[in-house]
């Protein structure tokens, strides 16, 4: 055999050899691979969710929720399809859950719409039960309910007296805060050019004021009682200086009012003027008050909208856009 053919029968060889050695690299560089992503996707939430029973769509739904402290609370213990149906709930807090959960095995007959809003607002403990002092620095969008409430000493400045021309009374016994008063004289003539002359009953009270008024209903009628028609003092939200109760010339009663085209005409235009309802109907359980067709407070055209368009009270506007958006 000649030099020059064992050469190339030794190139042969080694191209050969190259060319397996290749071959076996990049098979084993692919199953090393496809192993390698198999060994991450265990590593995942969506992995781990699903070993659990919970659907790809699921566990996506819970990924994209909550962050990983409750997803790992969620993994820690059996499939729970409640969470799933806690999660798809609009106004879904992810701090809420467990309470969510703990509230279902006491209410499930309730809906899981409005199991979310009753912990959402607190309102999943007895009224007063627990308390809270109003953030008074947000301005028209504080919060008094029978969680929430001011101080003894809290007065609003800059009030204005309100017109013995839409209120009833003497001379400076209605007041609002000034910004409050401007947009209610701007609703004032709205339902005034709508054919509606509305009327104040009662808008700013202080603190003393207030006790006055529920400790005689408690008197009369027992703490249970009061407490349904009445807010203990520091729980009112006239003392804000954002409250009015108004019916209209036509219909000056207030347990009248409700059925008024002008309550109706209130109810469709009042927050384009930052007004709303604050004690709808079939909102007792999150208010804690019977509905209250003359009882408008001021909280800004933004907000008004929100809470207008969705349907929500202030409470429920409160508890997720402003406590926990704003975190």
């Amino acid at each position: 055999m000649t030099t020059i053919k064992r050469k190339k029968l030794k190139l042969k060889k080694g191209a050969y050899i190259l060319l397996v050695s290749i071959i076996i690299f990049i098979i084993t560089l692919i199953f090393g691979l496809k192993f390698y992503k198999e060994y991450k996707y265990k590593q995942t939430y969506e992995y781990k969710l699903t070993t659990i029973g919970y659907s790809l769509d699921d566990a996506q739904k819970i990924i994209d929720k909550v962050g990983d402290e409750t997803i790992n609370y969620i993994l820690s213990n059996p499939k729970n399809d409640l969470i799933i149906d806690f999660i798809n709930e609009k106004y879904f807090i992810e701090n809420n859950l467990n309470d969510y959960l703990e509230f279902y095995k006491k209410q499930e007959d309730e809906t899981f719409t409005d199991i979310v809003a009753m912990v959402n607002t607190h309102a999943n403990n007895k009224w007063y039960e627990v308390t809270f002092d109003t953030d008074i620095n947000l301005n028209e969008k504080m919060i008094v309910n029978k969680f929430y409430a001011l101080n003894k000493e809290y007065a609003p400045t800059d009030l204005k007296d309100i017109s013995l021309d839409y209120s009833y009374g003497n001379e400076g016994d209605n007041k609002l805060l000034s910004y409050a008063y401007d947009e209610f004289m701007n609703l004032w003539q709205a339902a005034n050019d709508a054919g509606f002359y509305l009327m104040v009953t009662s808008s700013y009270r202080n603190y003393e004021e207030q006790e006055s008024i529920y400790e005689e209903r408690k008197a009369a009628q027992g703490e249970r009682k009061a407490d349904e028609t009445a807010a203990r003092p520091g729980h009112s939200e006239h003392q804000t200086g954002l409250v009015v109760d108004m019916t209209s010339k036509t219909e000056p009663i207030e347990s009248d009012f409700k059925d008024s085209k002008a309550y109706n005409w209130l109810k469709e235009n009042a927050y384009k003027y930052g007004f709303i309802e604050r004690y709808p109907e079939d909102k007792t359980y999150i208010t804690g008050y019977a509905p209250e067709s003359w009882h408008w407070r001021y909280v800004g055209s933004d907000a008004a909208k929100v809470i207008h368009d969705e349907n929500i009270t202030y409470d429920e506007y409160y508890a997720y856009y402003i406590e926990y958006k704003n975190k």
